[in-house]
């Protein structure tokens, strides 16, 4: 398993992933599948300050995460969220465990405070595996979201990634 910082290559496999959870389910709340372009584009704009990345196992995409804005406000820019999706075959094979162990390293060296996970609800596995690597609860959104003919909740959940109540840093450009 080979977990890396996304390239423009990649971005094809990324699309056909991310459409797959825009069109087949409510965990993703985009409602138009997104070109492969258009996702490069995103991360072109953002890769200057968010990590963005990539697993491989035994040379195929896997699956892939990012870090991104989760409040515009300036004094959010200590707290992005964060995004996990992986294939359908590689899915309990620890690709979303390496592919969020690296990009928590990478954050927390970049200077970041702590890091949010929306879960569209009810979703017990990412639950259940979002609090099992160091996430806790803080909140729920009620009928944040309409999609696919229904109102869908949205949890919130943190996880620290320096010191709790720690004076923040300058952030850094990912490495």
């Amino acid at each position: 398993m080979l977990v890396r910082s996304a390239k423009d290559s990649d971005f094809e496999a990324i699309a056909t992933l991310t459409n797959y959870f825009i069109r087949e389910t409510t965990i993703h709340f985009g409602t138009t599948e997104a070109t492969a372009a258009e996702l490069r584009e995103q991360w072109h704009r953002s890769r200057d300050r968010f990590p963005f990345l990539v697993c491989e196992i035994d040379g195929r995409f896997a699956g892939y995460c990012k870090a991104y804005t989760w409040r515009s406000r300036e004094a959010y820019q200590w707290t992005p969220e964060c995004g996990v999706y992986v294939e359908d075959w590689a899915r309990r094979r620890g690709v979303a465990r390496s592919l969020y162990e690296k990009l928590f390293e990478i954050m927390a060296k970049q200077g970041f405070h702590s890091v949010i996970a929306g879960i569209a609800l009810p979703n017990e596995a990412s639950v259940k595996f979002h609090e099992s690597i160091g996430f806790e609860a803080i909140g729920i959104a009620r009928q944040a979201g309409w999609k696919m003919g229904k109102w869908v909740d949205v949890g919130f959940w943190q996880r620290f990634l320096q010191p709790i109540n720690a004076a923040p840093s300058s952030l850094r450009l990912p490495s």
